[in-house]
């Protein structure tokens, strides 16, 4: 395994893009969509607090389907503790995805991160996914990260290239977060994208083991955030021998 200068449109197959929509006050990119163009084997863990953010709600569905095609972000706005409404709006973030993108609604992950307590600006955050949607391309998983910022001061990517089976594949990764870490990754959100073909179910115990392992054990400040949320996406196209078991020799 070797790490590479890569984003998460680096894996074959997948495409994004980052937009200025308006939400966050700097004027900064704040509405991204993360696309795999073939369908894409999910795993996902999300946040322990009890006060969940209204996408979580609609992710955790998503999660449930096993696959999945998309994820649409905003930033500058967490749509936490926001009710009906927030759900509502965060249901019509996958729709309006779903949409521009020619799958189902219920194959989108929706994230959001930001002030709590605050109803999203649906205008702002409509366009903001139909211009993403226009202009994702291989090229965009800068501006992606870019716009899942928010008190974060510089951009965390990682990317490594490794062999299955015969077959070059990719993992790469993007997360945000500064303020509210603690046990059970609060307040962050991590998105991954790898070309590796692994069965759903597999792939889920491969990214709650991880998540265990790793982004569970980090404190800063002792606060758990509403939004927290971390999706790995693998849409299989590195032509590996499918890892359908933990046994298998590719698992680890």
């Amino acid at each position: 395994m070797k790490e590479i200068d890569g984003w998460l449109t680096t894996p074959e197959g997948f495409v994004a893009c980052g937009v200025k929509a308006g939400i966050k006050i700097s004027g900064k990119e704040d509405v991204a969509v993360i696309a795999s163009q073939a369908p894409a084997a999910a795993g996902a863990v999300f946040t322990q607090n009890m006060m969940a953010a209204a996408p979580v709600f609609i992710s955790r569905k998503t999660a449930e389907n096993a696959w999945a095609r998309a994820i649409v972000v905003n930033a500058g706005c967490a749509n936490a503790c926001t009710g009906e409404r927030g759900i509502n709006d965060a249901a019509q973030m996958a729709r309006l995805t779903a949409e521009q993108l020619g799958c189902k609604q219920e194959e989108v992950f929706v994230c959001s991160t930001g002030v709590i307590g605050q109803f999203l600006p649906m205008d702002k955050v409509e366009e903001g996914i139909k211009e993403a949607c226009k202009q994702l391309s291989r090229d965009g998983g800068e501006s992606a990260a870019l716009a899942i910022q928010t008190t974060d001061t510089f951009i965390k990517k990682s990317a490594v290239e490794f062999e299955l089976s015969g077959k070059k594949a990719i993992v790469a990764g993007i997360a945000k977060g500064a303020g509210m870490i603690h046990p059970n990754m609060a307040t962050m959100l991590s998105f991954i994208t790898t070309d590796v073909d692994i069965e759903p179910e597999i792939l889920q115990a491969a990214v709650k083991n991880v998540a265990d392992r790793s982004f569970n054990m980090v404190v800063v400040d002792g606060d758990t955030s509403t939004n927290d949320t971390m999706i790995v996406l693998a849409n299989g196209q590195a032509g590996n021998n499918r890892i359908d078991n933990e046994k298998h020799k590719d698992y680890e």
